[in-house]
């Protein structure tokens, strides 16, 4: 399949038409708003007409013809300002086409070396316009780009050229300054766009986060836009003892932790000066016997002081996670009506298929949390959290349990399989811990609520949300029986 970008004709002439104020037919950041709320007020692709869209033009970035041993997929999210739309790609083409036409204005290529990304992709470029720079000086408008390879990059809204005096040499390196560097170069990763707040760029991770306890770590860090400069950096894992979360990592090794990284987008509420961060889970993520406790902030949702990188206020949405239960879902920033009330709101879906709602102010939940009994942990040197929080006021948005008697086959014989296979696990229902003998994982670390994360319309006040409804087998091995397995393998241990 040919990797390509594909707009109608309706769309197009929806854009057009509603563009008679500059905003409305723009989509100028990855959710439209940097809040996140990817709501669209243009109306002229409508139930009546949108069985006729036919395609207006087709443009190709060239990358799935490339032969590489990485499975590469194309996943941005074009942005479109003053007529232009600007896409990123895996391999570090920053492209600019004309969102009438789909013609080429300019391709920056700067090169991302193909090696083993654990997520080979991009989810696009964000933009920044200077407000104290003249119209058509140049990089004005700034395309700031975090490639897959950790490089951050800014260039000219207009040619693609680096923007002069941005860091060193037009790049800041990502993998540089963190508490635990990256044992190699696919370890540690970029695929979001940055957000931009305050003359800043704020900036997460992905994190290979199941080969090594003292993984990379996953700081979230500010630099000056124009400059390039540090100007903070916060880490999930404290390595505070003045802080309250020191005491929630157990164990002689557990602040040498890494990931509880950001890899998925952060949100920003310009107007407060805050951004908010969803961070994941805490290496390695299916056993935490070197990391015992609850593990703040890890799988948190984190309200930040965009000036300083201060928290503000943080909310768990999964205590020790043992199922890599990363909050990948971007958060949504918007406004509900709450008991005849107008309340801004913080919006987190998470792969366990609960939608979190919380006062943006305090982070306190708008409707019922409550922490529930789950299963206990079987594995020798684990403790899994007795209780985990959940939406008791929003139904989960995808199942919570799985029973052989769901089991489903094409054929008779399939479906018994399947059967005994499920019942040959471990299943309690969600957040029934990894075992020796193998788990029955329901959701699935890929979900509940899809990655994506959820569209909201203010007006009639809906959340839209994809959701995925899959189960996993986890299994975990003990190290002795590893380190066996390795060497009739003939591996270095």
């Amino acid at each position: 399949m040919r990797n390509f970008i594909l707009f109608s004709v309706m769309l197009a002439a929806a854009a057009t038409a509603a563009a008679q104020s500059s905003s409305v037919g723009e989509w100028p950041a990855y959710g439209r708003d940097r809040g996140g709320e990817r709501f669209s007020p243009l109306d002229g692709i409508n139930r009546s007409n949108v069985a006729h869209l036919t395609v207006a033009w087709e443009y190709s970035t060239g990358e799935a013809a490339i032969k590489m041993d990485n499975t590469v997929s194309f996943e941005a999210t074009p942005l479109v300002y003053n007529g232009v739309m600007y896409l990123s790609t895996p391999l570090g083409k920053v492209i600019a086409l004309d969102s009438e036409t789909g013609k080429e204005r300019w391709v920056t290529e700067l090169k991302v070396l193909p090696i083993g990304f654990g997520d080979f992709t991009t989810r696009g470029v964000s933009l920044w316009a200077d407000p104290t720079e003249r119209p058509g000086m140049p990089c004005r408008v700034r395309v700031i780009v975090a490639t897959v390879d950790a490089q951050l990059y800014e260039l000219d809204a207009v040619n693609g050229r680096p923007c002069a005096g941005f860091a060193a040499g037009g790049r800041v390196n990502l993998r540089q300054g963190l508490r635990n560097p990256p044992y190699e170069e696919e370890e540690y990763e970029v695929t979001s766009p940055p957000a931009i707040v305050e003359g800043m760029i704020v900036v997460g991770s992905g994190v290979a986060d199941n080969n090594r306890a003292a993984a990379a770590s996953g700081e979230v860090r500010a630099f000056d836009v124009r400059t390039g400069a540090l100007r903070w950096s916060w880490d999930p894992i404290t390595q505070n003892p003045a802080d309250p979360s020191w005491k929630t990592w157990i164990g002689p090794d557990a602040h040498h932790t890494g990931a509880a990284n950001a890899w998925s987008v952060i949100a920003v509420d310009s107007a407060h000066g805050m951004v908010f961060v969803p961070t994941g889970s805490a290496s390695p993520d299916y056993f935490g016997g070197e990391r015992k406790g609850q593990n703040l902030y890890a799988n948190s949702i984190v309200a930040l002081q965009a000036r300083t990188g201060k928290l503000v206020w943080h909310f768990q949405t999964v205590h020790h996670d043992l199922w890599d239960y990363d909050n990948a879902s971007p958060p949504a920033l918007t406004v509900i009506t709450r008991n005849g009330r107008r309340v801004p709101v913080v919006i987190q879906t998470t792969k366990s298929g609960m939608m979190y709602v919380l006062d943006r102010a305090t982070g306190v939940p708008v409707f019922p949390v409550e922490e529930r009994r789950v299963p206990g942990s079987t594995v020798p040197g684990e403790v899994a959290w007795p209780t985990q929080p959940f939406t008791a006021g929003i139904a989960p948005l995808s199942p919570h349990h799985l029973t052989a008697a769901d089991a489903w086959g094409p054929t008779p014989d399939d479906q018994a399989a399947c059967r005994s296979r499920m019942e040959s696990l471990r299943n309690e229902g969600i957040f029934t811990p990894p075992s020796l003998e193998g788990t029955l994982v329901v959701p699935s670390n890929i979900g509940g609520a899809h990655w994506g994360g959820v569209a909201v319309d203010p007006v009639r006040q809906l959340a839209i949300v994809p959701v995925n409804r899959l189960a996993a087998v986890v299994q975990l091995i003990p190290r002795e029986e590893y380190q066996r397995r390795r060497h009739e393998q003939g591996y270095r241990l």
